[in-house]
């Protein structure tokens, strides 16, 4: 069990807060001041990891290295980028990192029209209606998201990303789900070799929503795509990141049925659940399955099925009790999320055992 943390100057959340939520164990992090297509110097890496350790945490699982936008559109200097990302990932399993969690999504990380919906409860949740979406400026979008995060930058969205966010959409004009899909090959070909000498395992995160969005391409977005990805190259060491709430956010998708189906090639699992609106609108909720449209008894009951032993962590949560934090990643929603998380496994546990 893990929870995802950005570091000492940027998050609300202590990792001591951290600590003292039941069954967890270690936190997720990254460098977020290297800028994307840089390498990540090792002491750097070292030194956010002895951070962490002081707390009684560990550090194994990295979200996330970037990969540089000139990678996911083939451009010439992909070459020079990808070589970095390799010396990356060997500085970061001299650290002891064991699973990196990226993501291959053009231009926009994910996204929601809205980072503060309220609940008739009080809360205030992330939700998206692509009946928005669909009618705003990308760019006054991007803008609007960081001006409203309650003071937080956004996982994700680097500022470079706005100052060039015209130019690289009108570069995407060319590429389509299929050339976006050789380039993410062409990627997977250069690192993987080297994942195997590092024994450090590649995660990707799906889409987050699992569709195209600004006339972009997305592939990771269903099991059909999920398998052409794993197979592009055949590794264990080409794996997922697999997230309920962004796969689950098209209704098709059944994230027990994703979960039994890829096994052992999930490294990472995001717990998180929605509700949905009406198709292609839905807003976050409390990870209790009777609050949203996802059962997270049947998603913890395929993952103890197939005897995962990855990692954990719980998904984006509520801004609850007045918290003020970075939308999505508060403190005490998550943790309600963890223990929820964990007495579901306990349970499923017991009474497994007592069926024997």
């Amino acid at each position: 069990m893990t929870f995802r943390w950005f570091g000492l100057k940027d998050d609300s959340v202590s990792l001591r807060d951290i600590r003292q939520i039941p069954g967890m164990t270690g936190v997720v992090g990254a460098l977020f001041d290297i800028p994307v297509g840089e390498v990540w110097p090792l002491d750097k890496i070292l030194e956010l990891k002895r951070i962490v350790n002081s707390e009684g945490l560990e550090l194994e699982v990295i979200e996330s290295v970037n990969v540089h936008e000139d990678i996911k559109l083939g451009e010439p200097s992909r070459d020079k980028y990808i070589e970095n990302y390799i010396i990356t990932i060997r500085n970061l399993s001299k650290a002891g990192i064991k699973v990196i969690c990226y993501n291959f999504m053009p231009v926009f990380d994910w996204l929601r029209s809205d980072l503060a919906m309220k609940l008739e409860d009080g809360s205030e949740v992330l939700s998206y209606d692509d009946n928005v979406i669909s009618k705003v400026d990308p760019v006054k979008l991007v803008e609007d998201m960081g001006t409203n995060s309650n003071g937080f930058s956004l996982p994700g969205w680097e500022p470079y990303r706005l100052k060039e966010l015209k130019d690289t959409l009108e570069k995407y004009k060319s590429i389509d789900e299929e050339k976006l899909l050789e380039n993410l090959k062409y990627f997977l070909e250069k690192i993987i070799p080297v994942c195997h000498e590092e024994d450090v395992k590649m995660a990707i995160h799906p889409d987050d929503p699992p569709w195209n969005l600004f006339g972009l391409p997305r592939i990771v977005t269903s099991m059909e795509n999920l398998e052409k990805l794993i197979s592009l190259v055949d590794s264990p060491y080409n794996g997922l990141t697999l997230c309920s709430g962004s796969l689950g956010a098209n209704s098709k998708n059944s994230i027990p049925e994703l979960i039994r189906c890829f096994g052992d090639r999930i490294h990472f699992a995001h717990i998180r659940n929605i509700k949905f609106v009406s198709e292609r609108s839905f807003h976050e909720v409390s990870h209790l399955s009777r609050d949203g449209s996802l059962d997270l008894y049947e998603i913890l009951k395929a993952y103890h099925d197939i005897e995962f032993k990855g990692y954990v962590r719980p998904d984006h949560g509520r801004m609850i009790w007045g918290e003020k934090a970075r939308p999505g990643y508060g403190l005490y929603d998550r943790a309600l999320g963890a223990t929820y998380i964990n007495g579901i496994w306990e349970a499923i546990e017991k009474c497994k055992k007592s069926e024997i």
